[in-house]
């Protein structure tokens, strides 16, 4: 059994699409359906049912899949057990993260993973939470940061930190003050498209108070909001770190919301593979600079724990 080809079966069965397999592994698809028809014949029995949505799993696939996803794994970790022999961690990590923590966090953790890490290879994505989600599902990231996560059968969820949601106005020579939440309703807002954590977090919490938010403007990115902003297009509900690393910072006032509006961050991995080494170290990696970070922030730390959802 190769285990290129194993790998590829991996990514078609947890994708459920050759083509969507294709473009994760920057593979052709007819190079990709070649190599695990032949990983079939070499096994005697098929382990995809094709059909005209994708694929789904026969019992000998999903009985290859479980055994795949171990042996790859393995093979990371041995990988990982002789780099250690002379000393060093090596390998890849892709890390997952949503656009206002993206802002904040790359540069810190770039610098400890290098200083730390510096005979493996960091990957950072950012994204909507939706789409990095899928992405660690996947097996394209390996770790990522959410906002207001559920556990489900597919991740596992550690809680790290409550940020805490700040109206955004622009600057205007007053100091800030506490807005309540019938005032926070009535004030045109510029917020994202409604699969965005703080989108949906801001709704569900307007809407137990019996109000709904003014929407003036939906946008997808932080940096094009605080442009916004800042033009005086409207304001926004955002963590204050946002606007603390924003160009537009010396034009922009964070105003606390009464009573305070929190976004639970976690940290996301896979429930199907477990973390190799070097993921373990970049875990503590993102641990040190979140809680750095909350020293000087609206962050606020939250006790260890871990959550997965009952299969």
């Amino acid at each position: 059994m190769d285990l290129k080809q194993l790998e590829y079966f991996v990514h078609v069965a947890e994708l459920g699409s050759f083509t969507r397999a294709s473009a994760a592994l920057d593979v052709a698809q007819p190079a990709l359906s070649r190599q695990i028809r032949q990983l079939e014949v070499e096994l005697r029995q098929n382990m995809l049912i094709r059909n005209g949505r994708g694929v789904t799993l026969t019992e000998a696939g999903k009985v290859l899949l479980e055994h795949g996803r171990g042996i790859l794994h393995q093979v990371e970790r041995a990988k990982e057990e002789v780099a250690r022999v002379r000393g060093a961690l090596t390998g890849r990590v892709a890390v997952g993260l949503p656009p206002s923590l993206s802002r904040a966090l790359t540069v810190p953790l770039t610098r400890a993973f290098r200083a730390q890490l510096p005979d493996a290879n960091l990957c950072i994505r950012e994204g909507l939470s939706v789409s990095i989600l899928e992405s660690l599902v996947s097996g394209r990231l390996d770790i990522t940061l959410l906002y207001n996560a559920s556990a489900t059968p597919d991740i596992e969820l550690e809680p790290l930190m409550d940020d805490e949601l700040c109206l955004i106005r622009p600057a205007r020579g007053q100091p800030p003050r506490p807005v309540p939440l019938e005032e926070l309703a009535a004030t045109p807002l510029i917020i994202p498209s409604r699969s965005n954590a703080i989108r949906m977090q801001l709704e569900s919490t307007l809407a137990a108070a019996g109000l709904s938010p003014n929407i003036a403007f939906e946008i997808d990115g932080v940096a094009a909001i605080l442009e916004l902003v800042a033009d005086g297009a409207g304001c926004a509900v955002l963590s204050r770190n946002a606007i603390a690393i924003s160009d537009k910072a010396a034009q922009l006032q964070a105003h606390p919301i009464t009573p305070p509006l929190l976004c639970r961050i976690s940290l996301a991995t896979s429930a199907h593979r477990p973390t190799t080494l070097i993921q373990q170290a970049t875990i503590r990696l993102i641990r040190e600079v979140l809680q750095a970070g909350a020293r000087h922030s609206a962050y606020r730390s939250l006790p260890p724990t871990r959550e997965r959802a009952d299969l």
